[in-house]
């Protein structure tokens, strides 16, 4: 069966939407432990919330070590403004 232009159109757009909105490197849209939920369902703020994103997503879209090493600037900076 041939696929027409708008079908194609349709599904590039919800490719892009898919990389936006729930990229895979966070878990995906059917992931129940998307990064997103989690830090929204914890309530955690910003510093605490990017560390749970930068360790959720390690090695999946950057360098595993990059990506451990920005999880801990960030819990860094949270433990600095609580001291």
């Amino acid at each position: 069966m041939k696929t027409t232009a708008n079908q194609r159109a349709v599904s590039v757009r919800r490719v892009k939407a898919e990389r936006i909105d729930h990229p895979a490197h966070y878990g995906g849209a059917d992931d129940p432990y998307e990064a997103i939920k989690v830090i929204e369902a914890w309530g955690l703020g910003f510093h605490l919330g990017n560390t749970v994103k930068y360790i959720s997503r390690a090695g999946k879209k950057n360098d595993l070590v990059e990506d451990l090493k920005k999880a801990r600037w960030y819990l860094d900076r949270e433990i600095a403004n609580r001291e």
